[in-house]
């Protein structure tokens, strides 16, 4: 999670009029808006790398795959994000222009100064998108992928690192390995 701005407590609209002028990313959670940082090298490339392979394998279908410049909003938790990856099957989502609402799948690429943010409150957040089906997360330093996957009322856990076998993205029908996920990074 970025820095939180010297700005006075903005509603969503004020926020979006605000953001459209600003040539850095900001998030927003409840008034508050936090600055998004730049990202290394490694995480840009595993980004990538996870949009591409979700791309390719979703090209023709009615999903669109989007990176970190596509804002998620989720209004149970009065909040804009800008997921790393972020999946969309629905119809409502074709027609949005500035934020997606209905996710699928979402992607984070942990950093020392994010995981435990995306672990923690901004999967809080994420639970509450009542369309989306699974949450990936990318360890870099650990080369470990985490999927978590909905299944009724409860969360299921699965993980894998390089060596180890696919994990299945259920929601996208795509299997990915980690050896896949760290493909452009030297090891």
């Amino acid at each position: 999670m970025g820095q939180a701005q010297e700005v006075a407590p903005l509603n969503r609209e004020a926020y979006l009029a605000w953001e459209a002028t600003q040539e850095d990313r900001h998030e927003y959670i409840a008034g508050e808006v936090f600055a998004m940082v730049g990202v290394q090298r490694e995480h840009a490339l595993v980004a990538l790398t996870i949009a591409s392979h979700l791309r390719a394998h979703l090209k023709g279908s009615r999903c669109q795959t989007f990176i970190s410049d596509m804002k998620l909003f989720v209004a149970a938790a009065d909040a804009y994000f800008y997921p790393d990856v972020m999946v969309t099957c629905d119809e409502r989502d074709r027609r949005a222009d500035l934020a997606m609402e209905h996710p699928r799948l979402i992607v984070e690429v942990l950093s020392d100064s994010t995981a435990a943010y995306d672990r923690g409150a901004k999967f809080a957040a994420y639970r509450k998108l009542a369309d989306l089906s699974e949450y990936l997360l990318i360890d870099i330093q650990h080369r470990r992928l985490e999927l978590y996957r909905r299944e009724a009322d409860h969360w299921l856990m699965f993980e894998t690192e390089p060596g180890g076998p696919a994990l299945q993205l259920a929601s996208v029908d795509m299997p990915i390995t980690a050896r896949e996920a760290f493909e452009d990074l030297q090891d």
